[in-house]
């Protein structure tokens, strides 16, 4: 096992591999640096194993794909995930491994917004587009994250191994953040400076279909981990459009005894029935995600536990 492994998921980056090879070398000397090659049609692979890292290649499109890879076959005690576009300094790298390895850190999140990102972002969709993801995760899961969508992370050994990478593109940080948001694992922030993309460097990310599916992922995961918000909702909107058209039928029958409109009256009982059941459709749900959620826990517990045993392992072997 690893002590440190920096994870890089590539797709054409051969201006900024390099570059991004030494520094996570600089900053963290004694990590192993892996380089994910995603069908890059230049040199990308080549030069990153010119510069000594451990290049490995996922043939499935998208960043969501690679980083499933990535984590079924890495073992560290700690990960740091950064892109390799070179926006992102790794002299930060190290503060965000020490939480990770000494402040019980699960996910520790390269908080650009914070600092630099809108100034040196000259996409203004894409800050828009972090702003309402970042206010809408926050909203609907009570949390506080100060950036949901930044591709420089640190993640503990118990979380890799316990997350499951459902979505297959840029929506994967998206991901990550419901899913320690709503496990309750320990999610530090370390502000990080960005810089924008190089001359020649081109951005993956589309603003419009990716932003689209990012927002598709918010949605699903929010009926996933909290369905009885999500049903509850549903049920408020149908009462309330059975209600409304129900009240003229109403008021037409205490005013003349007749009731002229069936259609109308029953249309609405069956909108009204819908509500009840999505209603306790959310109850159900809630039981079985709490279910869910204990059974988090035992795995949980069961992999930092493999963890554990791994490094008395090693360190067996060191003396």
């Amino acid at each position: 096992m690893d002590k440190i492994a920096v994870l890089i998921p590539c797709y054409n980056e051969e201006k900024t591999i390099a570059k991004v090879i030494r520094d996570a070398r600089n900053a963290l000397p004694e990590a192993v640096i892996y380089i994910y090659d995603n069908n890059s049609t230049d040199r990308t692979a080549e030069i990153a194993k010119a510069h000594g890292a451990v290049v490995r290649y996922e043939y499935m499109q998208g960043k969501g794909n690679v980083i499933r890879r990535m984590f079924r076959e890495i073992e560290a005690r700690c990960y740091i995930m950064v892109d390799g576009d070179d926006t992102y300094p790794m002299e930060y790298a190290p503060e965000m491994v020490d939480k990770v390895l000494y402040h019980n850190a699960d996910m520790v999140v390269g908080d650009r917004l914070s600092s630099t990102y809108f100034e040196e972002n000259k996409r203004p969709f894409h800050n828009m587009g972090n702003s309402l993801v970042r206010a809408s995760i926050n909203q609907l899961f009570g949390c506080d994250i100060k950036d949901i969508m930044t591709g420089f992370r640190a993640f503990s050994y118990g979380f890799v191994k316990t997350f499951p990478v459902l979505s297959k593109g840029f929506e994967i940080e998206t991901e990550m953040t419901i899913h320690a948001v709503y496990n309750h694992m320990q999610i530090d922030n370390v502000i990080v400076e960005y810089r924008d993309r190089p001359e020649g460097s081109v951005s993956k990310l589309n603003t419009y279909s990716d932003g689209f599916k990012v927002l598709g992922t918010i949605f699903r995961l929010y009926r996933d981990y909290k369905p009885f918000g999500f049903f509850s909702l549903l049920a408020l909107f149908f009462a309330v459009v059975a209600i409304v058209f129900f009240i003229p039928v109403l008021l037409e029958y205490m005013k003349t005894g007749l009731v002229l409109k069936f259609p109308t009256l029953i249309v609405c009982g069956f909108v009204m029935m819908a509500a009840i059941q999505s209603f306790f459709a959310g109850l159900i749900l809630s039981n079985m995600a709490l279910k869910n959620r204990r059974d988090f826990e035992y795995r949980f517990t069961l992999v930092c536990e493999k963890e554990r045993r791994k490094q008395r392992e090693d360190e067996g072997e060191k003396s």
